[in-house]
């Protein structure tokens, strides 16, 4: 007979939620023992459940993904979490793996590949789709590496998130950035998160000073 595994979902949306529950469940050996809604929730529901795998959005409210991953695993060393996101880009996949991630599957390709996730972690083992897997290595050969003290923008953040930065450091709210960069508000809320962790800032104030000591305010 097959060992049971038990399964949290953390995911913002119901729907998403529902359809995975679904999925996952058509394989008598998966359980979905919990779902979470956002970031703190999640949190709580791996403390109480402790799930053999945490299925984790990196889009969540009141906490991001990658921060709840960063506190799961700094209490859970051994934990097995499967990252689920709409994000595909070089710097996500690279943070995602560093921050003790074991899985990372692309939401537009969620469907039975899902199952080849959850064996693939459960056995031990790290799950990433071939594609990935070289962007991993091309990232680790071709990025130089960043000293402690380099702190420039030009290292430490994305294309992306110094034009979230620029925009947000002139007074631009969350909407306003979004309509100027033609992207949607949860991605700069999220591009925001991620950029006050890389920075280890806290506050609008601190990002402001950090935007004058390199000159993004005079940028276009």
């Amino acid at each position: 007979m097959e060992q049971t595994i038990t399964i949290l979902i953390a995911d913002d949306h119901a729907l998403l939620r529902s359809g995975l529950k679904l999925l996952l469940q058509k394989k008598p050996a998966n359980k979905v023992v919990g779902e979470a809604s956002n970031g703190i929730e999640a949190l709580r529901l791996y403390e109480e459940l402790r799930p053999h795998i945490l299925i984790l959005d990196i889009s969540m409210p009141h906490m991001d993904g990658i921060e709840v991953l960063k506190k799961i695993k700094a209490c859970h060393a051994h934990a097995k979490v499967i990252v689920l996101t709409m994000h595909e880009d070089e710097d996500y996949i690279t943070t995602i793996m560093k921050e003790g991630a074991v899985g990372y599957i692309p939401k537009v390709a969620v469907d039975e590949e899902l199952y080849t996730a959850i064996d693939t972690v459960q056995s031990g083992y790290v799950y990433l789709r071939p594609q990935d897997t070289q962007t991993l290595i091309a990232s680790v050969l071709h990025k130089a590496p960043q000293t402690v003290e380099d702190n420039s923008p030009f290292v430490i953040l994305s294309d992306r998130e110094r034009e979230v930065l620029s925009y947000l450091v002139r007074g631009y709210t969350l909407v306003e950035t979004a309509q100027q960069l033609l992207i949607s508000i949860k991605t700069v809320d999220t591009h925001k998160t991620r950029m006050m962790n890389k920075l280890n800032l806290t506050k609008k104030s601190e990002l402001v000073e950090y935007a004058i000591k390199y000159n993004l305010l005079s940028e276009d």
